[in-house]
């Protein structure tokens, strides 16, 4: 008997081959039969006539690090078929970690992934000093989805060289040596891989950048090789001009990401985003990883399924939190009630003749509110169906135009839309062309893998980690701005390549003998809702969420974790160690 029968269901089985129709069975946790029918009865049945059947999605670019001490759910991506995540990316994690420093990586993954330092500060658990230490703490949590991990230069720096380490100091012969001892110590207990930030954006909550952000090349093959003594893991990173600030920069990090691959034999993995300041740059980093793929060398740059920004409203950030008339407002009200006073047309008024206030040094939210009254032509309303591919003429600067009126009063209007919740869309990377097709042929190229979907991150801008039920509405049906994917192709971008990426070869594809990591998906009627703040994180932390309709079921191991887009409470998820 089965443990666990779906029967009726178009199977996309991930490794992209056209769907077909199929049976699968289930027994303790795995695969065991794909075929026209199964040949016994189940436990479980779930009939999937008229939809689709997948694996588990495997969102390798997530920072949960912190998260997955205080919450078993591990939302948003285990809201949008994810099953495994991997986290520790941009060379930030909480491990190793000196006792009575705490606070200071606290503020390092603050700064560099905006999660609220309050949240992190009331809810991590610290029961832990080293890598495995950390490993075997999360062992004990019992989770919605896999969760593996790197280790990251961040933490290792400053646990390795105290104060040194945290200034960028370079390090020396000792402490690479010991750093080295600790990379291969953390691949065996089971890190999936190393990850650094080289880009001078990613910067601790007191402005100082990513300790790593400067290391020598010496410093990063000793870490390099470190971590290929251990096994084959993946060695992460952003580079320089990652956010376009050294186009210079960014073409010198392919030549040593070059050699360190060809050298240690580690696939090595890199954000990849278009910039306005080099819009064709990334076709040029694209081409030279093939160009080291085809020489043995593995690079594959990461690439996004949306453009990367933010979302503004009145319930997150917004252009209006430096007027004084709006601060007043927000230190008295909160919520239902600040909204309401806020739709006043007096209050309004007074709003849009105020004056910014000067901001605050290292401010993110102050700059970011600063820097919107020059992108009014590159914000666009989401809408309650939300559009992240928007048309140039529903930009607030064109819709300003057409009318006759003010810009900034037109964003403030916007923003009161939906009882005050109105979100807008804020795109900085990938939309320099006004479209997605330089997203399009990114995800097409044979060197790229799918990721930067930063689920757990950047809690108050974005909630990118929707992104895997993007690439199945908006790719694989509803475009229509220009050329869509096929289903098949979206669904092995986030199964069975980003499984491959990081040696998880148990998993990413419905086939005989795999875990049983599942989704039966209403793709007819799949669609993604309009961002939400919601203040359920430790503290009463905020963070946005997006919720999805069209989950029939999630399963991980075999266990049903989410039914018709509600959690059902089981928590079959665990670490997830590397074999090695």
């Amino acid at each position: 008997m089965y443990d666990l029968a779906i029967v009726g269901g178009l199977v996309v089985d991930g490794t992209g081959t056209p769907p077909r129709r199929a049976d699968i069975g289930v027994i303790d946790g795995r695969i065991v039969k794909v075929a026209d029918a199964l040949d016994g009865p189940a436990a479980e049945t779930i009939d999937a006539t008229g939809l689709l059947v997948t694996p588990g999605f495997v969102d390798i670019h997530t920072h949960y690090d912190g998260q997955v001490t205080w919450d078993t759910a591990l939302d948003p991506s285990a809201s949008h078929g994810v099953t495994t995540v991997v986290a520790g990316n941009c060379g930030v994690g909480f491990a190793p970690v000196r006792p009575g420093k705490e606070d200071w990586l606290i503020g390092l993954m603050e700064g560099v992934e905006d999660i609220p330092g309050a949240a992190l500060g009331e809810g991590v658990q610290w029961d832990w000093e080293s890598f495995p230490d950390y490993l075997d703490a999360v062992e004990r949590r019992e989770l919605a989805v896999d969760f593996g991990v790197q280790i990251a230069h961040g933490p290792l720096r400053a646990y390795v060289m105290g104060d040194r380490g945290a200034r960028n100091e370079p390090a020396t012969p000792e402490d690479l040596a010991q750093m080295a001892e600790l990379v291969t110590e953390a691949v065996r207990a089971g890190a999936l891989g190393f990850s650094t930030s080289r880009t001078v954006t990613h910067r601790a909550i007191d402005g100082e950048p990513v300790p790593g952000t400067f290391a020598t090349e010496e410093e990063l093959f000793a870490l390099g090789r470190a971590a290929a003594a251990g096994g084959r893991v993946v060695f992460e990173l952003a580079p320089m001009g990652t956010a376009g600030e050294d186009i210079i920069a960014a073409r010198k990090e392919m030549v040593w990401m070059r050699r360190l691959a060809a050298e240690t034999g580690l696939p090595v993995t890199f954000a990849l985003l278009q910039v306005d300041a080099a819009p064709e740059l990334w076709r040029e980093l694209l081409e030279e990883s093939l160009a080291a793929c085809d020489d043995g060398a593995e690079v594959y740059p990461q690439v996004a399924g949306r453009p990367f920004g933010m979302v503004v409203g009145f319930t997150g950030r917004h252009a209006f939190t430096l007027r004084p008339t709006f601060r007043d407002l927000a230190a008295r009200y909160s919520g239902r009630e600040l909204l309401d006073r806020l739709a006043d047309p007096e209050i309004r008024a007074a709003i849009l003749a105020d004056a910014d206030v000067e901001p605050r040094a290292n401010s993110m939210d102050d700059m970011i509110a600063l820097g919107q009254a020059f992108l009014l032509d590159r914000i666009y309303p989401l809408g309650e169906v939300p559009d992240y591919e928007p048309a140039p003429e529903t930009s607030v600067a064109a819709l300003a135009a057409a009318e006759g009126v003010d810009p900034m009063g037109k964003l403030y209007d916007l923003m009161l839309e939906q009882d005050g919740e109105a979100m807008l869309m804020v795109p900085i990377f990938g939309f320099t062309d006004g479209d997605h097709e330089a997203l399009r042929e990114m995800l097409l190229h044979p060197a790229a893998v799918y990721g930067l979907a930063d689920g757990g991150a950047h809690v108050a801008m974005v909630c990118d980690a929707s992104m895997p039920t993007y690439l199945l509405t908006h790719w694989a049906r509803d475009r229509t701005r220009g050329e869509r994917l096929p289903l098949e192709y979206v669904v092995r971008k986030q199964t069975s390549d980003t499984a491959r990426l990081f040696g998880l070869n148990d998993r990413g594809a419905i086939t005989e003998g795999l875990r049983a990591d599942l989704n039966v998906i209403d793709f007819d009627n799949l669609a993604l809702d309009a961002p939400r703040m919601a203040h359920d994180l430790p503290a009463g932390g905020g963070r946005l969420l997006q919720d999805a309709r069209g989950y029939v079921a999630t399963i991980v191991g075999g266990v049903v974790t989410r039914q018709h887009d509600k959690d059902t409470g089981a928590r079959p998820g665990r670490l997830l160690r590397g074999t090695r």
